[in-house]
């Protein structure tokens, strides 16, 4: 009963949330491949780029721990709907700015448009999903990232070849006009496709409903160590230290998000064949994170699992920074993501493990928002480092750094107190 019931929420749910993550992360890091032209056409550095790519978590930050509680209060139906049609409109203008300061402006706004989608889909998955899945649950949810990033290349090349020109727009322009259209009306779709909460499931039976409800009120007793109130988790130290390591994390996924395409671009590719090229990593990323995520759900240990392929990472980047052929800095390029993007979604179990109530919605807005001050450092390391030295490896460097880093604090922060699996071996069966 309780796997069935399990597959049936999935089925419902799933599909939806990674449709809308798709669009989120393809609207967020087209700006790398519009930047082939669109820095040209508006006279911006390597620098300049690199920091307006980045302001969008200014933004972001700002807002990501008051929009995860307004979803809390309001429910996730109505505010997911709101971020998903301002973030498409800001999306859709970058299409207009005409210089710096304007990219700058639009970056901002579009992170504040987006501010807590991710925290609050993490957090909307505790309704539905107990603690032992949700390694699996979540992993499945953030293949949207690499999948987006692997269809999303060679279509934004294709985009930006097909339509340039096309009405006295530059192919960078029409990109952002169209990508931004799917998220619009998938916003207005969530009005009617998500659910709340467990209680309010009319597609489920009366049956059905009591036990999930049931299922995920044990789940939640049964949680050791769980910080209820929100003061305590802003305060808790666990909080603030997986902030940090989300940070080395947001760093490493965007240098490479933001950046690959230029990098590919710079061995000589044309923009169709970057896009092509520029997939490879993500798919490899996409088979990767899935098989890693459910082997931690079967063994119920999450902390090596997130430490082992950060440092991996780290190193993986190290290598890329090194080797001077196209084919190994791809394979190189290829490791750094599949171990970012492994590491990912076991990590959000871990804030899971520590918060429940409005302290949940806090703090995991809150470890987000620190860690995605990473993704502003990220690109805007990049950028600086590369008008600096006229190279890249330099720059991937010293973001392999801040992930070996990462996967190191990850240890530091303790092992987990008991395994998911073994301790919830009995509400599973009941």
């Amino acid at each position: 009963m309780a796997d069935a019931l399990t597959g049936k929420v999935a089925r419902r749910l799933l599909p939806f949330l990674m449709l809308c993550y798709f669009f989120a992360y393809l609207d967020r890091v087209n700006v790398g491949f519009a930047a082939m032209t669109m820095n040209r056409d508006l006279g911006l550095s390597a620098t300049a780029y690199g920091l307006g790519a980045g302001l969008f978590f200014l933004g972001y930050v700002a807002f990501e721990v008051p929009s995860n509680l307004i979803l809390e209060r309001v429910g996730a139906r109505l505010w997911i709907a709101r971020i998903m049609v301002t973030w498409s409109l800001v999306s859709a203008s970058t299409a207009f700015v005409t210089g710096e300061w304007s990219f700058y402006l639009v970056r901002v706004l579009l992170g504040l448009a987006e501010a807590g989608f991710f925290p609050g889909i993490i957090l909307y998955l505790t309704y539905w999903f107990p603690a032992r899945q949700r390694a699996g649950i979540v992993g499945t949810f953030m293949m949207a990232v690499p999948l987006s990033a692997a269809i999303g290349s060679p279509l934004s090349g294709l985009v930006m070849s097909l339509t340039d020109g096309w009405h006295g727009l530059a192919g960078w322009q029409w990109l952002y006009l169209l990508e931004a259209a799917p998220s619009l009306l998938l916003g207005l779709a969530t009005l009617f496709v998500l659910t709340d909460r467990p209680e309010n499931a009319s597609w489920l039976t009366a049956d059905e409903r009591a036990d999930l409800i049931a299922r995920m009120a044990e789940d939640h007793r049964s949680r050791p160590h769980r910080t209820a109130h929100l003061g305590g988790a802003l305060l808790d130290p666990r909080v603030l230290g997986l902030g940090l390591v989300y940070f080395g994390l947001s760093t490493g996924l965007y240098a490479i998000g933001l950046w690959l395409p230029q990098i590919v671009s710079a061995f000589g590719f044309t923009t169709t064949a970057t896009g092509f090229v520029t997939a490879v990593p993500y798919l490899v990323s996409a088979a990767g994170m899935l098989a890693w995520t459910r082997h931690s759900d079967r063994t119920g240990e999450r902390t090596r699992h997130v430490a082992v392929p950060t440092v991996a990472a780290g190193f993986a980047l190290l290598a890329a920074s090194q080797v001077g052929t196209p084919l190994l800095t791809i394979v190189a390029l290829s490791a750094a993501a599949l171990g970012v993007f492994a590491a990912l979604p076991t990590f959000w179990t871990l804030p899971t493990r520590l918060l429940t109530g409005s302290a949940a919605a806090g703090g995991i807005a809150l470890i987000n928002a620190l860690g995605s001050v990473g993704g502003f450092a990220g690109p805007a390391l990049m950028g600086w480092i590369r008008d600096a030295t006229g190279r890249f490896d330099h720059a991937l460097a010293a973001v392999a750094a801040l992930l070996i880093l990462a996967g190191l604090s990850v240890l530091r922060l303790g092992r987990d107190t008991a395994p998911d699996a073994a301790r919830t071996t009995q509400a599973g069966e009941a």
